[in-house]
């Protein structure tokens, strides 16, 4: 009876306007949410947030040196170091260890973290030897970038007090009131001065 009534509806052109009807709706759907949208939101992001939409990344003389937004791994003596990373600052592999402070791995990392670069200093902030969530957090505290001063300071043969003053000048305070710094662009103000 169905098939019937199928073939009815083709003979006399209803079938057909239902058709036409629901190409024209489905085409139009398409191409407003999968071309005039997107490229409304990138046009407008564009327009009102250039620098955010393209990466936050920094260029010096021609290159990309890095994005704002996301961790680099320092380790020469005259830069900086951020938080480790729990996914070797790979910005394709995002994500934290998910060990709980009472893991002996979490333990071990820290401890080595500890040794190796911070032996004999007491009070070391704990954003120095934890990764963030993500893993690639751009910032570490003041507080985390204080102890490192001196480190900096004798291998750019710089007086602390100048990289401290720097430090200070970097720091931006979060709704959350910790005073945070973000390491590639300290780094660069070290490159700078």
């Amino acid at each position: 009876m169905i098939i019937v009534r199928f073939f009815e509806a083709s003979l006399s052109g209803e079938f057909m306007g239902h058709l036409r009807a629901n190409v024209v709706l489905l085409g139009g759907t398409f191409v407003a949410c999968a071309i005039a949208y997107p490229l409304a939101v990138l046009g407008l992001a564009q327009a009102v947030l250039p620098l955010s939409a393209n990466g936050s990344l920094v260029d010096r003389d021609g290159r990309v040196v890095g994005s704002v937004l996301i961790a680099q791994n320092f380790t020469s003596a005259k830069y900086f170091h951020g938080r480790p990373s729990a996914c070797d600052y790979n910005a394709a592999a995002s994500g934290g260890s998910n060990l709980a402070a009472s893991n002996p791995k979490l333990r071990e990392r820290v401890t080595e973290q500890l040794t190796k670069q911070y032996t004999g200093q007491s009070n070391v902030p704990c954003d120095l030897v934890t990764a963030s969530g993500s893993g690639l957090d751009p910032h570490i505290s003041l507080a985390g970038a204080l102890p490192q001063a001196d480190r900096v300071a004798t291998a750019r043969g710089r007086p602390r007090s100048v990289i401290e003053e720097l430090l200070r000048r970097s720091a931006t305070t979060p709704p959350d009131g910790v005073p945070i710094v973000n390491v590639l662009l300290v780094n660069l103000a070290l490159d700078d001065s």
